[in-house]
């Protein structure tokens, strides 16, 4: 006698079934809906502390002290980026000359050329730039000009809020 749950095979069980693993990438619908650096621009705002090349390392820790921020661009009379000064390689320099770093100008200190950024580029790529490039803030380059910087703290918090939503969403599917 055959046991009580026994079927006899369907035609469903010998077709191949698929399934599909979740990432990041297949999680957004549309590329062009993940959220990005224009996005991120637009909440914070496109301030942008700056100093010049020339000015000394000391007024630069004054500036970031004062605004509580980590880095400031460096702009050329003409206007151009040509660095960016961060809590880390002021940190850096005293390491290697002591006190004396201070009284360097920012153009000694500096990273020169930084890495940046575009405003239409999605904040997941912004995360893996910055994660493999070990730097925290990005200056963003719209139309040749400096048009705000962004930050990894910036891109987190947008990130957070995001999954926060999602999980509100969620709960309210299952519960209905």
């Amino acid at each position: 006698m055959a046991p009580s749950s026994y079927r006899p095979p369907l035609k469903a069980d010998h077709e191949k079934k698929m399934t599909y693993t979740q990432t990041a990438e297949s999680s957004l619908k549309d590329p062009k809906d993940a959220a990005n650096v224009a996005t991120v621009l637009a909440e914070k705002g496109r301030r942008v502390f700056s100093v010049g090349p020339g000015a000394s390392v000391t007024e630069a820790l004054t500036l970031l002290k004062e605004h509580h921020i980590g880095a400031v661009v460096v702009i050329a009379s003409e206007g151009d980026l040509v660095g960016i000064l961060s809590e880390r390689d002021v940190v850096r320099r005293l390491a290697e000359t002591g006190a004396a770093a201070l009284d360097l100008s920012v153009s000694e200190v500096m990273t020169p050329d930084p890495v940046t950024c575009s405003p239409d580029e999605t904040l997941l790529e912004m995360l893996h730039r910055m994660t493999e490039g070990r730097f925290r803030h990005l200056p963003v380059i719209e139309d040749g000009r400096l048009a705000g910087v962004i930050t990894i703290g910036d891109v987190v918090k947008f990130r957070l809020q995001e999954l926060e939503y999602e999980q509100l969403r969620m709960r309210q599917m299952i519960v209905g």
